[in-house]
């Protein structure tokens, strides 16, 4: 602070008042409500087409699996065992690479994989259940 005698006054020399960071607090909680909402969203579509994406691939695999060796996989993990997948596919939804249910081929196929659907509950953004993914 500095003391001006001429004016009797205290001057800052530098610094925001109270009313200022106010209103600046107010202007970005306002950004905030507007921009959390799309982003939450944003989010959401990320996991549903990761999970769209994940089935079509591994699904895929199942099929060229199939194609290769006249027989469906006994689990997931052989497909990695056998190198037709990096690793095992992670469910975005659940997070987790151990919900997937899978289907057993019809009869008269060998193995144990036909086909896997996502563990999660509840439905995606369209009202689709992930179940039927």
């Amino acid at each position: 602070m500095r003391y001006d005698s001429a004016r009797k006054t205290c001057r800052l020399k530098n610094g925001f008042t109270l009313i200022e960071l106010l209103v600046v607090l107010s202007i970005i909680a306002m950004l905030l409500t507007v921009s959390l909402p799309n982003y939450f969203h944003g989010i959401d579509v990320a996991k549903d087409t990761t999970l769209v994406e994940n089935l079509r691939i591994t699904r895929e695999t199942i099929d060229k699996f199939y194609g290769d060796t006249g027989q469906y996989p006994d689990s997931l993990e052989q497909l990695v065992e056998k190198h037709y997948l990096h690793g095992l596919p992670v469910d975005p939804i659940t997070d987790s690479d151990k919900s997937w249910i899978l289907e057993a081929p019809p009869a008269g196929g060998h193995g144990k994989v036909y086909n896997l659907h996502s563990g999660a509950a509840g439905n995606d953004r369209l009202g689709q259940a992930y179940l039927d993914l």
